[in-house]
């Protein structure tokens, strides 16, 4: 089996090089051009303009601008990158041979918050930043071009929540550091919960759709248990060997320290606090009915273990 995976090299692409690799023939499409083991050739995006690309079975299209926290990137790049390049991809995955297409999009695509219990597949997207729009935009894409039946063409539109696992950059790593540095989590006193993907279990969805008949559509991706906060600084704690420090401070004191944070330009503010202390819960159930299992492979307490033991090598 031939495999084309666009931003190869990133953390995602990576670790899917390494989980694929064995048996099947890679293919890469990137900005950057190093070698590495399980990866036949990486192709520039002018091959993809000149349609220089080898022949492959399936593409996986994971290049695209991730969310900046820090909201420091202009806003039309996020559309340039995210809505633009999928358009491109698809439209030669459309004129080839190929017979699957996987894009991944975002949760971020259909809500900034999650309103109810958890977030399904059904919800009508409103996402609410450049990031999650130029997401969806690219998603409404490609269901307005969506393979006739007999096309014998199937496409997945795959929408996880954050993933973590090893070389991940994100809010996880950030809070490894923190707690690795003893400093005690002064939220205790907030009791959310929040989805999350390890990098195991989303190759391992990538693998079953790769190698199995499975409904084309749009899937969520997460671990099968949300977790709060308070238990994910327990498990890097425990994974580390260091004593639990969670502060239980008064909610309407830490509103109060968020607001002057935000006057102050301080790294506590209004809006860090409610996306470190918002429930965010994401529905796995339609992906695990279309592959078949009861339950994914690697529990969320167990991939965030392999997470930090991976940050502390």
């Amino acid at each position: 089996m031939n495999i084309l995976i666009s931003g190869v090299h990133g953390f995602i692409g990576s670790n899917l090089t390494n989980s694929l690799s064995l048996g099947k023939t890679i293919y890469g499409l990137d900005i950057i051009f190093p070698t590495k083991d399980g990866i036949v050739k990486t192709y520039s995006w002018k091959n993809l303009e000149n349609k220089t690309l080898p022949e492959v079975d399936v593409i996986i299209h994971l290049a695209g601008k991730a969310h900046d926290t820090k909201n420091q990137s202009e806003a039309q790049s996020y559309f340039d990158i995210n809505t633009e390049l999928t358009k491109r991809i698809y439209d030669y995955f459309l004129s080839s041979s190929t017979k699957k297409f996987i894009f991944f999009s975002s949760v971020k695509a259909v809500a900034d918050k999650v309103e109810g219990a958890f977030l399904t597949e059904e919800v009508v997207p409103n996402p609410k930043g450049p990031y999650g729009k130029s997401k969806v935009l690219a998603e409404k894409y490609i269901l307005e071009n969506w393979p006739a039946p007999n096309s014998n063409k199937s496409v997945f539109i795959l929408r996880p929540c954050m993933i973590h696992g090893p070389d991940n950059k994100g809010n996880l790593n950030l809070l490894y550091k923190v707690v690795s540095k003893s400093i005690p989590w002064p939220l205790g006193a907030f009791d959310n919960r929040r989805s999350f993907t390890s990098i195991d279990n989303l190759c391992f969805v990538i693998d079953r759709l790769i190698s199995e008949k499975c409904r084309p559509g749009i899937y969520n991706i997460a671990d099968d248990e949300p977790l709060s906060t308070n238990e994910l600084i327990e498990v890097i704690c425990k994974t580390m060997g260091r004593k639990v420090q969670i502060w239980y401070l008064p909610q309407k004191l830490m509103n109060g320290i968020a607001r002057i944070g935000g006057l102050l330009h301080l790294p506590l503010n209004q809006d860090r606090l409610r996306k470190l202390t918002e429930n965010y819960v994401v529905s796995n159930a339609k992906i695990k009915e279309a592959l078949k299992i009861k339950r994914m492979p690697v529990s969320a307490k167990e991939g965030l273990r392999r997470t930090i033991k991976a940050f502390q090598k």
